[in-house]
């Protein structure tokens, strides 16, 4: 028996021939979508069907993918402003290590997390501390979820030594590494916290579980001079001199790559992370986005933490990604509306190592899907949905979120989680995290 079928919908699919379905849709059977096809061809689906849901008015798409965040860091949206990232960092490393703990990082975690639910991210990719925490936060809501390990060489908030962080990585997949709901990961913080030596452990445990290797790298141009001066090599062609760069290393920014280290990438096969709302906010400069798809890099888009962009806005993120780099290289057709859309999508999902369960709607992959209101004045008219989805869709149209055909959004709010319960949880936190940088 057919558990749900979505119909009477535009569906924009993201598939490979970029498929949209004016009036279409969607069958699900255990978490899984097994036809999208127009409507009239639903009807013996629909009568038989556990759930039917009436899509008029709205565009059905894959859920989005964010390849990088930091949930957790919701605790601190707009705690520290106007500083570049090093400056930054040492104020928000501070607010960490007086606020956080296993029980807050769940409680920042809830929060973000509620956020890019409730704007159709159904899969995020996130770097933090207690990462164990991060994932009963997802699941908590119905959210998937990539973390793992974290690799700092300083105590950090654990406090962990080495030994220690190789420890918690290795617990984290015997928790964790046959869940459909969780891509594990290793997740070393950067080539300037982490030592060469750490790097490659970091990166030989995620091998040995043939999980994902995730790390900053070249944000800033700060950055790019530490590790020259150090190793005598820049960021990514220090990365590439340690091994570290293959098929399931994702590396979040890349703003500052020179032409051979955009060939290194292309070469190796590693995704790189666009973050245009955080590289704009902390004047980390412009990635060189153009190039990088013309190399054939696969580039996701990220958030990044809301302490750098003040919210988890993907839609805004995608926006950003579709037009200032028009801006900035003087080329109307620097990123084009497909381009843009798929690293909120494909792109995001194939950095995950998952474009076969997740990133577009298609038979067999997961059925996670997000229903847009497209009857509001900023949606009329609407001549093409794929451009209608990056340049005027806002998170507060997403109306309806299902991950694994389980609807965990009903008409813009949460089905598994009391969010003011949350949000009174983090207002009463607000003095202690004030207090913590005065």
């Amino acid at each position: 028996m057919t558990d749900l079928v979505i119909r009477n919908t535009t569906i924009v699919t993201c598939d490979g021939q970029n498929t949209v379905l004016t009036d279409g849709g969607v069958a699900v059977e255990n978490g899984r979508i097994t036809r999208i096809a127009p409507s009239s061809e639903l009807e013996s689906a629909a009568s038989n069907a556990r759930e039917v849901v009436d899509g008029t008015g709205h565009i059905l798409m894959p859920g989005l993918v964010n390849a990088h965040c930091h949930a957790g860091d919701s605790l601190f949206r707009g705690l520290v402003e106007d500083l570049p990232l090093e400056p930054w960092l040492q104020v928000v490393w501070k607010a960490q290590g007086a606020t956080l703990n296993r029980e807050t990082t769940r409680l920042g975690s809830m929060l973000g997390l509620s956020e890019l639910l409730l704007s159709g991210v159904t899969t995020t990719m996130d770097m933090f501390w207690y990462p164990d925490e991060t994932v009963h936060a997802a699941r908590t809501l119905g959210a998937r979820i990539s973390t793992g390990g974290i690799f700092f060489d300083p105590p950090g908030v654990t406090g962990d030594d080495l030994k220690g962080r190789i420890a918690a990585a290795e617990r984290f997949f015997e928790e964790f590494g046959d869940a459909e709901d969780v891509f594990p990961a290793v997740l070393p913080h950067g080539a300037y916290t982490v030592s060469p030596d750490n790097l490659k452990t970091a990166k030989q445990i995620a091998d040995r579980h043939g999980a994902l290797f995730c790390t900053h790298a070249a944000e800033t141009r700060a950055e790019q001079a530490d590790i020259s001066s150090r190793y005598g090599r820049t960021v990514i062609r220090h990365l590439d001199h340690l091994g570290l760069l293959d098929e399931r290393t994702v590396l979040a920014h890349c703003v500052h790559l020179d032409d051979e280290e955009i060939d290194i990438l292309a070469r190796s096969g590693a995704s790189a992370v666009h973050n245009p709302m955080s590289n704009l906010k902390l004047a980390s400069g412009f990635a060189r986005v153009p190039e990088m798809l013309t190399a054939g890099i696969p580039l996701a888009l990220g958030t990044d933490g809301a302490i750098s962009g003040n919210d988890l806005d993907m839609w805004m993120a995608l926006r950003l990604a579709a037009t200032m780099h028009k801006g900035y290289t003087g080329r109307a057709d620097a990123v084009s509306t497909a381009q843009a859309l798929a690293m909120a999508t494909t792109a995001g999902a194939k950095s995950l190592d998952a474009e076969e369960r997740i990133g577009s709607l298609e038979p067999g992959k997961f059925a996670d899907m997000i229903l847009i209101d497209i009857k509001r004045p900023h949606a009329v008219p609407m001549f093409d949905p794929v451009t209608h989805l990056v340049y005027s869709t806002a998170k507060s149209d997403v109306r309806h979120v299902f991950v694994g055909g389980r609807q965990v959004v009903r008409n813009g709010a949460l089905t598994q989680h009391d969010i003011a319960e949350t949000i009174a949880q983090v207002e009463q936190l607000q003095p202690k995290i004030a207090a913590s940088i005065a």
